[in-house]
């Protein structure tokens, strides 16, 4: 889900630190990735995601605290119950999409901020974000993003009813 209230305090850390903000993905918290793969995606896809994702209203979410996976940094939402729950619809829609592939047990919601970085620039970019917090956004939709080889492209958008 694109989250275009972060853009002005995010983006040139991601410009810099996030390699898929570089390859055309803007500032998001992921309902699911990997997805099912371009050539499965065509107007039955798109009519299944679309009464899947109508299933959830509307809502607000803060991002008010940063948080860190290994040489990962992030903004973390609250509630993330809600990012939870989208990200649960989807893949038990598409079964064979676990979150991450499975790798991890938990799904925890985030927006990515750098990735692949050493602890001392996850510091400096932590405390300028810090001051850049809360930033509250308004979550109606979700992208479907395709990757083309080299850059993401958003495919469609699917409203929350």
């Amino acid at each position: 889900m694109k989250v275009p209230e972060a853009e002005p305090a995010v983006r040139a850390w991601r410009d810099r630190l996030d390699p898929s903000a570089r390859a055309g993905v803007p500032a998001h918290v992921t309902v699911l990735f990997p997805f099912l793969d371009e050539s499965r995606i065509h107007s039955d896809t798109c009519a299944a995601i679309d009464e899947v994702i109508r299933r959830h209203r509307p809502f607000e979410a803060r991002f008010e605290s940063c948080g860190r996976f290994p040489g990962i940094l992030y903004l973390a939402p609250e509630p993330d119950a809600l990012f939870r729950r989208l990200t649960e619809a989807i893949a038990d829609r598409w079964p064979e999409t676990p979150p991450f592939g499975g790798q991890f047990e938990d799904i925890v919601p985030h927006l990515t901020i750098a990735q692949g970085q050493d602890d001392d620039l996850l510091e400096e970019t932590e405390a300028d974000l810090r001051s850049r917090l809360p930033i509250t956004a308004r979550v109606s939709s979700v992208d479907l993003m395709v990757h083309d080889g080299s850059r993401w492209q958003q495919r469609a958008s699917f409203r929350l009813r």
